[in-house]
């Protein structure tokens, strides 16, 4: 049984509206690309839905990224403080 239909919070982290913006790329036209809903993308970045491990590496293949790029166990900093060092605005 998944860990979200236990109730255990064990959350997957996702950088999809991230990579989506920088690609200019809708929600539909990553869901056509992997054969999804627009609706399951939108589920996807809000982690209302967990992607199945096919899933996840159909959409990590469209970013041409591997899968602990797209998806973490732990939040994710902002790229700025990844890429340029700055740290996040409080």
């Amino acid at each position: 049984m998944s860990p979200v239909r236990r109730g255990e919070a064990l959350p997957i982290y996702n950088r999809l509206g991230v990579l989506r913006a920088e690609r200019q790329m809708s929600r539909a036209d990553l869901a056509n690309r992997i054969g999804v809903n627009p609706q399951t993308v939108g589920a996807l970045e809000r982690g209302d839905h967990y992607p199945s491990l096919d899933l996840a590496f159909r959409i990590c293949a469209v970013f041409d990224l591997p899968v602990e790029a797209v998806f973490s166990r732990t939040e994710f900093t902002p790229l700025s403080a990844e890429v340029y060092g700055r740290k996040p605005a409080n």
